[in-house]
């Protein structure tokens, strides 16, 4: 999927390298946000495994995982994933997102989470799409909010964060309100 100025699409096997580099510029960066990985994580090996699992994930319909690509010159951004996707009266998926610190405040990451929704929406067949953030993650919040998520509350101690079970807010969005805010965005466009 292309955006103004992104290309979203699914890693392929051969892109484990520049992950891995990315991953590795941004380890101080993103480990107070993330979970503690393996130690296998963050070699060669481990990401060429996290790109087969994507994959296996798009397959059985479970998780659809994209790297997250500049148009201008193709260089990798970061990544955006829709996990944990229960279907039947659900229609549910998780999302999940990270960004090259060094491209943070550019409006990229909202720009792509709006990217991901359509395909959830569009492509994928989802009624609700749901994320959740530490409150002190205020850039990523804005996100959400900018995206057109809307808060749903506040889970305590709902994901264990660089080893301490953190707070994270919840957010969701439904396939009605991105209708409406692209709607309400189409109708500002052609006025």
């Amino acid at each position: 999927m292309l955006t103004e100025r992104l290309e979203l699409k699914p890693f392929a096997p051969e892109e484990a390298e520049e992950l891995l580099a990315l991953r590795l510029e941004n380890q101080p960066f993103l480990e107070p946000l993330e979970p503690i990985r393996s130690d296998g994580y963050l070699t060669l090996a481990g990401q060429r495994t996290e790109i087969m699992q994507s994959e296996q994930g798009r397959i059985r319909d479970q998780a659809y995982v994209y790297a997250i690509r500049l148009r201008e010159n193709g260089k990798l951004l970061g990544r955006a994933a829709l996990t944990g996707i229960a279907r039947g009266p659900f229609q549910n998926a998780n999302l999940g997102y990270f960004l090259d610190e060094a491209h943070n405040g550019k409006g990229y990451m909202t720009e792509a989470v709006c990217g991901v929704l359509e395909l959830a929406f569009a492509k994928h067949n989802l009624h609700r799409v749901q994320a959740g953030v530490m409150p002190r993650n205020a850039p990523s919040l804005r996100v959400l909010e900018k995206a057109g998520f809307r808060r749903e509350g506040l889970a305590e101690r709902y994901l264990k964060i660089n080893g301490v079970w953190e707070d994270h807010v919840l957010f969701g969005i439904t396939l009605e309100d991105w209708e409406a805010k692209t709607a309400n965005l189409q109708s500002r466009i052609s006025v």
